[in-house]
C-alpha cells in the first residue's frame, strides 16, 4: 500500500491552487473502508463547499470515488477486500483527489465489471443527483413536457438522459456550443440561453430541472402546467435561499418548487450504474487527465465552461 505515506493534491487557501504533497494515509474506522483510487472527478461540489470556506479540513477536496478496496474497518460485512467499488463521498469529507481514501460502506456501491472506473467516476454524484430529483417530482414522465436549464453540465446530461429513458420530450437549455452535445444524449429541442429566454415563450412544462439556474420563483410558477413541479438542483444562493423560504407560497393549485437535498447512498449509486452498464445512459466526459494536472482542470471546470465532466486518473 506504499508504507503510511501517499500522494494528494492538497488545497492551499492562500495561494488558491492545488499542489502535490505527500500526507499520512488514512486508516478505515468502524463501518468504513480504505480505497486505492483509480479515478476521480471534478464537482460543483468541491468547489462550491471551497467557496463557502467549508471544504475539508485536510484540504483534499473530489467527490467521487471509484477504486479498489484494499482494508475494512470494523463492522464492514458488504464489502470486501478486493472489491471494485465507486461512490459519492462529498458528505463524509471528500477525499478522492489522492491516492488512497477512506468512505463509509453504506455510500458505496460495487462497480460492474464492465464499467471503466473513469466511467464510474464520472457518473456517481451527478447522476445519482439526476436519480434524486426526478424521484422527488414524482411523476411518470412518459409522454410529459420537461425542460431541463443547464443541460450540458454533469448533473445535466445525465438529467436529459434519463428523462428521455423515462420517456419524456425533453427541452434542454444551455450555450450555444454545446447545443449539439444535447441534441445527441437524446435532447427533442434545444435552447440556447445566449440568444433566448426558455421562458419567452410562454410553454409550460410538467417538469423542469433547473441545474445551476437563476430563474425567479414566478418564472419557474408560470412556465409549470396545473399540477408541475420544479426542482432546484443548486444555483444562487440568495435564489436557493428564496425558494427554501418561500417556495411553498408559489406551490398552490398541485404545482410544486422545490430545492433538492441530494443523499447519496449504495442503492442509489448500484442502480445507476446498471442503467450505465446496460448503456441507457452514460456519462458525457471531455477529458481524463492525471491527478498532478488537477489544479488547471479545477480551475477551467469551476469556471463553468466545461461541457459534461472532467475526470481525474490517480492511479
Amino acid at each position: 500500500m506504499g508504507g503510511r505515506y501517499m500522494k494528494a493534491m492538497v488545497y492551499n487557501k492562500e495561494s488558491k491552487h492545488f499542489a502535490m504533497r505527500d500526507v499520512a494515509m488514512p486508516e478505515p474506522k468502524r463501518g468504513e473502508v480504505l480505497i486505492q483510487v483509480v479515478a476521480s472527478s471534478i464537482n460543483a461540489a468541491d468547489y462550491r463547499t471551497m467557496k463557502l470556506g467549508i471544504g475539508p479540513k485536510s484540504g483534499i477536496y473530489g467527490a467521487d470515488v471509484a477504486g479498489k478496496v484494499v482494508k475494512l474497518g470494523e463492522g464492514v460485512t458488504r464489502i470486501s477486500v478486493g472489491d471494485e467499488v465507486q461512490g459519492d463521498i462529498a458528505n463524509d469529507g471528500f477525499g478522492a483527489f489522492a491516492e488512497f481514501a477512506v468512505a463509509p460502506e453504506a455510500l458505496l456501491g460495487k462497480k460492474p465489471e464492465t464499467v471503466s472506473f473513469e466511467t464510474a467516476a464520472a457518473s456517481t454524484l451527478s447522476g445519482v443527483t439526476a436519480l434524486q430529483a426526478f424521484r422527488l417530482a414524482g411523476k411518470d414522465l412518459k409522454g410529459k413536457r420537461v425542460l431541463i436549464i443547464g443541460a450540458s453540465g454533469g448533473v445535466g446530461t445525465f438529467a436529459v438522459q434519463l428523462a428521455k429513458h423515462y420517456g419524456a420530450e425533453v427541452t434542454g437549455v444551455t450555450g450555444g456550443r454545446n447545443l449539439e452535445q444535447t441534441r445527441a444524449i437524446g435532447a427533442d429541442y434545444v435552447i440556447d440561453y445566449h440568444k433566448q429566454d426558455c421562458f419567452a415563450s410562454g410553454k409550460q412544462y410538467d417538469l423542469i430541472l433547473g441545474v445551476q439556474g437563476d430563474a425567479s420563483l414566478g418564472e419557474y410558477s408560470k412556465a409549470l402546467t396545473r399540477d408541475g413541479a420544479a426542482i432546484v438542483i443548486g444555483g444562487a444562493l440568495n435564489r436557493v435561499f428564496q425558494i427554501m423560504a418561500f417556495g411553498w407560497l408559489y406551490s398552490m393549485g398541485g404545482k410544486r418548487i422545490q430545492m433538492l437535498a441530494a443523499k447519496p447512498n449504495a442503492k442509489d449509486t448500484e442502480a445507476l450504474m446498471q442503467l450505465v452498464a446496460a448503456g441507457s445512459i452514460r456519462p458525457v466526459i471531455e477529458q481524463i487527465v492525471p491527478l498532478a494536472e488537477l489544479d488547471k482542470a479545477f480551475h477551467y471546470v469551476a469556471s463553468c465552461h466545461a461541457s459534461g465532466k472532467v475526470v481525474v486518473k490517480v492511479n
